[in-house]
């Protein structure tokens, strides 16, 4: 594959085209748009934010916003990661573990599931509406700061499976099979040597 991409909207088309894996396909479709929905509703919630408190000249405003647009940053790059290192690793070729488009496309599910368990645990009391579920009575119960945990182990298990994937198990450093073969050499050299000797002793012996 000679073909390359430019920036991260041409990374996204470049991971599915060259992924043998339908997993990671789905997913560059699915976690595509779930981050450009996301990022449009940063914008859009930046936009009417800013709107609204343009007259307020306070550090405290402009603190806010920031980590606002932090915070929906955190949530579109876990996103996007699993595509971005499928993509890099298919344009430069580079050796990984079996299964490696596979299981990061399932990590980028495991952060998309991990957003909407956030939101439930986060939500405010008033848009909660009562349920028999005892999964949701459970979510309800923890405190709302908790639900960040979530999203934060999934972008954990994202990194942590392209770090642990990114070589494959069978791939030996550079220079192991130069180092074994020069290892070899001296040896084959000195039965060589060893066998000649012998033959010119026994021919020696003979003609005596």
């Amino acid at each position: 594959m000679t073909d390359s991409y430019r920036g991260v909207f041409g990374a996204i088309p470049y991971a599915i085209r060259t992924t043998d894996s339908w997993t990671l396909r789905v997913y560059g479709v699915v976690g595509g748009l779930a981050a450009a929905g996301i990022a449009l509703v940063v914008a859009l919630g930046l936009v009417v934010w800013m709107g609204e408190t343009a007259g307020v000249q306070s550090g405290t405003f402009l603190f806010s916003r920031s980590l606002y647009v932090i915070l929906g940053f955190a949530a579109v790059a876990p996103l996007l990661a699993p595509l971005l290192f499928v993509a890099r690793r298919h344009r430069r070729d580079d050796p990984v573990a079996a299964g490696y488009d596979r299981k990061l496309a399932y990590t980028g599910f495991l952060f998309l599931f991990s957003l909407y368990l956030g939101m439930i645990v986060s939500a405010p009391a008033g848009l909660r509406e009562p349920t028999d579920s005892a999964l949701l009575s459970a979510l309800y119960a923890l405190p709302r700061p908790a639900g960040a945990l979530f999203p934060v182990a999934a972008a954990g298990a994202v990194f942590w499976t392209h770090y642990r994937l990114r070589r494959s198990e069978n791939t030996e450093p550079e220079g192991a099979d130069r180092s074994g073969s020069s290892g070899a050499e001296p040896s084959s050299a000195g039965t060589s040597n060893e066998e000649t000797a012998e033959t010119t002793l026994a021919g020696g012996d003979g003609s005596n």
